[in-house]
């Protein structure tokens, strides 16, 4: 039989978890080969923290097992040394390697090896079948093993896949597959590999989608193929990475033509698709803002108003996109400790009319309720606490274009109407009608606006 540069460990751990850098080992199984030679060793291994139950009816290992075991810290130069000089093979391999490396990690010690993926291995020569796991590669080659699910168990079933891979489909074949897999940028084991070819090298924005097409993540970048390839090689160190490489069947891409348009492009598809991945941009829920209102008494009072009522992007004296009224009153009741302004004449509590205000009798308020402060006095602090809130007005009689690397980006009071490749469509974008306000396209747009120039359709 012949053999590799590198000699070969088969690896496989059980876990109390699918996240390396949450979840510990409870057993690791070590097959060293270096083609002639076999050199077994396992070892059952205290986690430090509970087994679920599932994962206990899963590999039959519970916590009264490994209660009384060794930690990782008392194996990790043993194991080191086993592993050092080896290419790490293991199914899935993304997921021991990730889960070795943060235990390490945790100690201050660094382990780095080349890997192996048996399942990337049955899927590039084996290509006819659908299922590469390692249930249907034990059936498929007639591999001998015990109780599944038990780290020595599944090793050995790697070992004598590749053993039996010496056969079907041949030597040749086979090295040719090992020094492909190893030249190629690691990738998850179910993503076709080929797709890494395709990837554009400049802006764009990436879908990744799960099993039957549910969307698990949407990104952007100005260096697309650097930055899909940049979420496999972390995600041993990152739990959402992890979670990605993991879940990732295929990817989808649109080529952007600058970092406007791909921003753009990522807050709409965001919206759109619902990746359960994304947190910050999925959702363009109703929203309000501040609006300052002279109630005759010369004090301006602050009077909350929902975006469903306003012509967001033409009206003044609009402050903030606040997600509901609970975070607008929570930020002006802040600003009133600060600025040390009258909560009763903003109207945030029962007082006024000579009376004076809780903050007041506490000497934390400067005593507008009281006439102990002008009004104009009053006024401009609490324009100065709002400032930085400030909506910013749209600065057109009407409808804008934006230029960039060679598109249009037809705006109008804030809201996107599209990309025209020719001013020869900007008529039909402006002829679809007004969307509706979005407050992430408002911030990306109101950010390039003070950059970039503008101009009036």
């Amino acid at each position: 039989m012949s053999k590799l540069a590198t000699p070969l460990a088969f690896v496989d751990l059980e876990t109390t978890g699918t996240i390396a850098t949450r979840d510990r080992i409870t057993e690791i199984a070590i097959i060293r080969f270096d083609g002639e030679h076999i050199e077994r060793w396992s070892q059952l291994i205290n986690p430090e923290t509970q087994i679920p139950p599932f994962v206990e009816q899963l590999t039959g290992i519970s916590n009264a097992m490994v209660a009384d075991q060794p930690l990782f810290a008392e194996l990790a130069p043993q194991i080191l040394a086993q592993l050092q000089g080896h290419m790490l093979v293991a199914h899935n391999a993304r997921f021991d390697y990730g889960f070795l490396k943060n235990e390490f990690r945790r100690l201050e010690m660094s382990y780095r090896a080349p890997v192996l993926c048996t399942l990337k291995l049955s899927r590039k020569l084996f290509p006819q079948f659908v299922k590469h796991n390692l249930d249907s590669i034990i059936e498929r080659h007639q591999i001998v093993v015990g109780e599944r699910h038990r780290a020595m168990t599944d090793a050995d079933a790697l070992l004598q896949f590749w053993q039996a891979l010496h056969q079907v489909p041949g030597e040749a074949a086979l090295l040719a597959a090992v020094k492909e897999l190893s030249s190629r940028p690691a990738l998850p084991p179910h993503l076709d590999a080929d797709i890494v070819d395709q990837l554009p090298k400049g802006y764009g924005v990436y879908l990744f989608y799960g099993e039957n097409r549910l969307p698990i993540y949407v990104g952007k970048s100005n260096t697309l193929r650097q930055r899909v390839l940049s979420h496999f090689s972390a995600d041993h160190a990152l739990a959402k990475e992890m979670n990605i490489s993991q879940q990732v069947r295929d990817i989808e891409w649109i080529e952007c033509a600058g970092e406007i348009d791909a921003l753009i492009t990522e807050a709409r598809l965001i919206k759109e698709k619902q990746p359960t991945l994304n947190r910050q941009l999925r959702r363009n829920s109703e929203f309000c803002s501040w609006r300052l209102s002279d109630l005759g008494s010369g004090l301006l009072q602050p009077q909350l108003v929902y975006g469903r009522d306003l012509d967001l992007g033409r009206q003044e004296q609009l402050y903030g996109l606040f997600k509901s009224g609970a975070s607008a009153r929570e930020f002006l009741l802040q600003a009133v400790k600060q600025y040390q302004l009258c909560a009763a004449t903003l109207g945030l509590e029962k007082g006024g009319n000579g009376k004076p205000c809780f903050a007041r009798q506490l000497k934390q308020c400067k005593g507008a309720c009281v006439g102990q402060e002008s009004a104009l006095q009053h006024n401009l602090r609490l324009i100065e606490a709002l400032a930085e809130m400030k909506l910013k007005a749209w600065p057109f009689a009407g409808p804008a274009l934006l230029q960039e690397a060679g598109v249009y980006h037809v705006i109008e009071a804030w809201c996107y109407l599209g990309r025209a490749e020719t001013l020869a469509q900007v008529p039909d974008l402006l002829a679809s009608g007004k969307p509706r306000f979005d407050r992430d396209t408002y911030r990306i747009l109101v950010k390039y606006l003070n950059r970039m120039q503008a101009y009036s359709v």
